[in-house]
């Protein structure tokens, strides 16, 4: 009875584990390689499925997603001869677990040195300067050399990244003070730039002032002569239209002598030969007006006459007065 107990518990146990072994479940994006005797069979999809106890095998899961791999930095030699340390990342996706299970022992490793080695062909016949600025150029040679070896690999290259380039320290120093000078330089040519500009605009605008204020004075200047020759003509109209007699010329004469001796600096001034007559004809307009003193007017008169007659003995002054007889008194 106990013997018979342990043969079911065996029993029981060997059926439990073929069940397990029978039955198998794949995830999602996955395959997996099933061989039958050391023998490949066939490639179980996501979902379940069922294989055969011990005789059918697992022999490897493979993750169908895309995958990242970067790869740590590789030393390659430029067409100029500098070492620049350059660091890669591969975007790779399996499309065949059969072929990159049998056809490649380590696909990883595989695409890893091939990328190093397409790699350093790539940049071998480019110089540094090139090489940094051909980013877009290196990744597509790379990505068409690693699509085209790994497709047998059942294996597709998505992108291919350059994560880094790193040059020399010496060169990466030489690198800024050129960056710094070319800045400075730059910097420089703005700032004489902006001077000569500002000098330019400067002197234009000191050129248009001298020309505005030129032009405001020649028009003031003409505008006052006209105004001064508008008065001129229209004083001279006036006492043309008054017809005024040598009695009130010579008034006005008299009243003009109070206005140049005016000013502390007129210290000498020169009566000239016009006054004999201003004098006279005014003397004449008062013995007009004053009739009833016919006597004062009699002195006047005589003293006149002496005075002309002293007058014929002397000299004339300045241009040489003209003498005109007055007219006898009524």
């Amino acid at each position: 009875m106990p013997s018979i107990i342990i043969v079911l518990v065996i029993l029981v146990v060997l059926v439990f584990i073929a069940l397990i072994k029978t039955i198998q479940v794949i995830p999602q994006a996955s395959a997996a390689i099933v061989e039958r005797f050391g023998r490949y069979t066939r490639t179980l999809n996501a979902g379940l499925n069922i294989v055969v106890p011990f005789i059918d095998s697992i022999r490897n899961r493979i993750d169908l997603r895309e995958q990242v791999v970067p790869f740590p930095p590789q030393p390659v030699i430029t067409q100029d001869n500098l070492v620049v340390n350059i660091d890669t990342v591969i975007y790779y996706q399996v499309t065949d677990a059969r072929a990159a299970t049998y056809e490649v022992a380590s696909y990883i490793q595989a695409i890893e040195q091939l990328t190093v080695t397409t790699l350093r062909n790539i940049i071998g016949g480019m110089d540094l300067e090139r090489t940094l600025t051909s980013r877009e150029e290196i990744n597509a040679a790379l990505r068409g050399v690693l699509d085209e070896a790994t497709g047998k690999w059942g294996i597709r290259v998505n992108r291919v990244e350059l994560k880094a380039i790193e040059p020399p320290t010496s060169i990466q120093d030489s690198m800024e003070k050129q960056m710094r000078a070319d800045r400075d330089k730059r910097a420089a040519i703005l700032t004489a730039e902006g001077i000569r500009q500002s000098q330019i605009l400067t002197a234009e605008g000191e050129k248009q002032s001298a020309i505005l204020r030129a032009e405001g004075e020649a028009k003031a200047a003409a505008l006052r002569a006209e105004g001064e020759a508008q008065a001129v003509r229209t004083v001279f109209e006036a006492i043309h239209a008054g017809d005024p007699d040598q009695k009130l010329l010579s008034y006005q004469y008299l009243q003009m002598l109070p206005k140049i001796a005016e000013g502390d600096a007129n210290k000498l001034w020169i009566v000239p030969s016009e006054i004999g007559d201003a004098l006279k004809g005014l003397s004449g307009a008062i013995g007009s007006f004053g009739g009833p003193l016919s006597g004062a007017g009699g002195n006047s008169g005589g003293n006149s006459g002496g005075n002309h007659g002293n007058a014929g003995n002397v000299p004339q002054q300045g241009g040489g007065a003209e003498r005109r007889e007055q007219p006898p008194i009524d």
